[in-house]
């Protein structure tokens, strides 16, 4: 029969997932083995009557073997974090709220130990993002934003202080203004009058998150169109939870054990980006272990300042031993972080926002070191495992993490703060049966007996409520 363009076919990867030749199928379907080639190279279309016989030697539906591609439904989505810069990509999806999130598996996104399948691909981008401020003359705002000149030139504008631009001089009397293109084709602007007068690109982005308003807009809706390359009750069926301890993907596969129906995406976040995430709607879940010195509280006031307007449950997930990672054995010799200056140790940080960042800082106020004394504290490395290979590799003498994780490489331990690790999810989410059944798992003996193994955790309080936020 001839071909049909949009029939797609997975007749190869069923066969060859069962051991079976071409000429075995064959055999059994009562077809050529020249037949089972053709089909399975996309240059013809079976006959109903063929289709039925491979679909009964194969066991399984027709539907399984041959589908049209335009049956592929498709959903709207808002695409977390920053847009590939090709208009397809591979995403997970997951229904957050009332809306659907993708998440570009993109770089370390894409991978954990294996590559992760992907529940759809984009296939188009309206309104994407555009987060960098344009500086052109007031007088000349009406001019297409990719064609804006400069004063008294032909020549596109360039501003001190934005990445990878020039400065210029500007003529005596003209006034410049920022165009601040918002999401779709609106803008928002501000005039100054001359370039000496303009801020910096990082002082307009501090200036403009003062208010609330403005700092949605700079947000905006990325929303895309996703072809779905899986069930769709399935994507429904799923949790999302951004955070930093490893802890949470032993808890995923654990959840995944006793539900088997129910998925859990585990996006790595520090505290704060965890937090941001989940006001974004781009989670249901943030796991944090933020310490606030003023108030001697954990993550409770941080959690408060940023969900404006939501209600939200702390609920604890265990309390563990963040410290200095070390060579086994100590050899420097180091006790305290003012040591670390001390001895010349070389250090890794994590990103500022994460709660190993900010106890590093704290601790080397408290005992009055700068922090530009600490050799290797402009050092980033963005979780507890890379923080515990560049000491295992002598890339660095020590590092902020746990005592867990301290243990699984093998490393000594300096500990310095006992941190409660809480995870914060908004109310209404409650309801939803697939965050039902991840919390359902917190106080399952098998979840205490793994926790406890791990070292480093005291669980006693696990899947207490310990906070409401209104």
């Amino acid at each position: 029969m001839k071909l049909d363009v949009n029939l797609c076919n997975n007749l190869k990867s069923i066969r060859t997932r069962l051991g079976m030749s071409q000429q075995e199928l064959a055999n059994i379907a009562g077809v050529t083995r020249q037949s089972i080639g053709g089909v399975e190279l996309g240059q013809y279309a079976p006959s109903v009557a063929m289709s039925l016989r491979l679909a009964k030697a194969l066991g399984c539906q027709v539907e399984d073997l041959f589908w049209f591609e335009e049956d592929l439904p498709e959903v709207e989505a808002i695409l977390a974090g920053s847009a590939p810069k090709q208009q397809q990509s591979r995403v997970s999806l997951a229904r957050v709220g009332n809306q659907w999130i993708a998440y570009p598996l993109v770089g370390n996104d894409a991978f954990r130990i294996e590559m992760i399948p992907a529940d759809g691909e984009t296939v188009a981008v309206s309104h994407p993002v555009v987060g960098v401020p344009t500086a052109v003359p007031s007088s000349r705002q009406s001019r297409p934003m990719d064609c804006l000149p400069v004063v008294g030139s032909g020549e596109p504008v360039r501003v001190d202080g934005f990445p990878g631009i020039s400065k210029l001089s500007n003529p005596e009397g003209e006034t410049l203004a920022v165009i601040y293109p918002d999401a779709g084709e609106s803008v928002r602007v501000k005039e100054f009058p001359s370039i000496s007068k303009l801020p910096l690109a990082s002082e307009l982005a501090s200036n403009e998150r003062h208010s609330e308003g403005e700092a949605q807009s700079q947000i905006g809706t990325n929303k895309v169109l996703v072809r779905l390359l899986d069930d769709i009750d399935k994507l429904h069926n799923t949790v999302v939870i951004a955070g930093c301890t490893p802890v949470l993907s032993l808890l995923a596969r654990a959840t995944e054990r006793w539900h088997p129906q129910l998925r859990i995406h585990y996006r790595f976040a520090h505290s704060k980006a965890a937090l941001s995430s989940l006001c974004r709607g781009e989670v249901h879940i943030a796991g944090m272990h933020l310490y606030d010195p003023k108030t001697g509280e954990h993550n409770i006031p941080f959690v408060r300042e940023a969900l404006t307007g939501k209600s939200a449950v702390l609920i604890t997930l265990g309390v563990w031993e963040e410290g200095l990672l070390v060579p086994p054995g100590n050899p420097m010799g180091v006790k305290t972080v003012s040591d670390l200056v001390e001895f010349g140790a070389t250090i890794v940080t994590h990103e500022a926002g994460s709660g190993g960042r900010m106890l590093l800082e704290r601790k080397l106020q408290e005992e009055g070191v700068p922090l530009h004394k600490v050799k290797g504290f402009d050092h980033i490395v963005h979780n507890h495992q890379d923080v515990a290979l560049s000491v295992v590799s002598g890339m660095a003498d020590a590092g902020i993490s746990t005592a867990s994780i301290a243990a699984a490489f093998g490393l000594g331990f300096i500990p310095l703060h006992r941190a409660r690790y809480d995870l914060v999810i908004i109310k209404e989410y409650l309801e939803e049966e697939p965050v039902k059944q991840f919390l359902s798992i917190l106080g399952h003996q098998l979840v205490r007996s793994q926790l406890e193994i791990l070292g480093g955790y005291d669980i006693s309080n696990i899947g207490e409520v310990v906070a409401n936020i209104s």
